[in-house]
């Protein structure tokens, strides 16, 4: 009886909440629509979630940026300016903006979701400072991608293998990772990479696991090798002033609801991850209609520690020099901290 009457207490707490709340409209612009993050997360959780647990009073409308005609880099720029009132958008877009930037998405930074995280996690109290101060930005939330992993239109048994490969990336610092290991780094659109490697433009191209299942990358490649080089975070986030004229209880509705969000895409990312290497390859545990037929390359001993000396010896030293002293600092006081790394400007 206790328990029915509690229970009754919050659903009225809830209720009560939901009344108190000012009648809101909000307009979003999210991530990449074809893609399972906005499909099965954001679109969602603003059109469905946020009208159902504000009794009405919020409602939003969201399209992919994708379906906006925007490519994605002027996010920030157009969040900065108010154009883009509410938006999420891929960290790596603004590398060429500032490095730091590049900090929580380093190739080899974190081999498994749970050490992305606690990246994540570390660095984010810097992002909502640096984008507060420099953009006029309130930072919301940081997501996840499933894990970036290389697919390839050619064999291959280990990352010593990408040599003289012409490999797509997305950032600049996928492209110093594939460098590193001798191959040759193609900057291209995610949407032109299905053509690329049918007509061998490039021969191997990194993504999230489950977003190249659903781009069916599978059509066009035979290997996917299991390695986690990164992870491709998104932030979410929103104009200063748009934030600043909502009622404070809006503020304060939408920002804990936010922190559901980013526990949920949290959670998923490792379920997700395995999905695309079951899918892409056929295995018996993908739920999916379609199956691919690609080889799974589970990575080795040797892979791995490869990939934790490159970051160490190669990938964070370049990086370091880019960015100021500031930048630098923040990263030892945070992720430094957190893993036992050590960078030196």
């Amino acid at each position: 009886m206790k328990l029915l009457t509690f229970t009754t207490a919050l659903l009225v707490a809830g209720s009560a909440l939901a009344q108190d709340l000012p009648k809101t409209e909000l307009q979003i612009i999210g991530g990449l629509s074809n893609l399972t993050a906005y499909q099965q997360f954001e679109q969602p959780f603003w059109t469905k979630t946020i009208p159902e647990k504000s009794g009405g009073k919020v409602t939003a409308t969201i399209k992919g940026f994708n379906e906006m005609g925007l490519k994605g880099p002027e996010l920030l720029r157009l969040m900065s300016q108010g154009v883009v009132p509410f938006g999420t958008a891929t960290l790596s877009y603004f590398a060429s903006d500032n490095p730091i930037n590049e900090a929580i998405d380093l190739p080899g930074l974190a081999p498994d979701v749970e050490t992305a995280r606690r990246v994540t996690e570390a660095f984010q109290p810097v992002y909502e400072k640096f984008y507060g101060e420099g953009s006029k930005v309130k930072l919301l939330g940081i997501s996840t991608y499933p894990a970036q992993v290389i697919f390839c239109n050619a064999d291959i048994k280990s990352l010593g293998d990408l040599k003289g490969k012409k490999v797509r990336t997305s950032s600049r610092t996928q492209a110093e990772f594939v460098e590193a290991f001798g191959g040759t780094s193609v900057t291209m659109a995610f949407g032109e990479v299905v053509p690329a490697l049918q007509n061998s433009v490039v021969d191997c191209a990194i993504t999230g696991s489950l977003s190249g299942y659903s781009a069916k990358w599978y059509e066009v490649s035979t290997h996917l090798l299991a390695l986690p080089i990164n992870w491709n975070q998104q932030i979410h986030a929103v104009n200063q002033a748009t934030w600043d004229k909502l009622d404070p209880k809006v503020q304060t509705f939408l920002q804990d609801n936010m922190k559901i969000l980013m526990d949920d895409i949290w959670k998923a990312a490792a379920a997700q991850t395995q999905a695309g290497y079951d899918c892409n390859t056929g295995a018996d545990a993908c739920t999916q209609p379609v199956k691919g037929k690609m080889t799974l390359v589970v990575p080795s001993a040797e892979d791995k520690a490869l990939l934790n000396a490159t970051l160490k010896d190669k990938i964070l030293p370049k990086w370091a020099a880019r960015c100021s002293a500031d930048c630098v600092q923040s990263f030892n006081d945070t992720i430094g901290k957190s893993l036992a790394l050590t960078v030196s400007k």
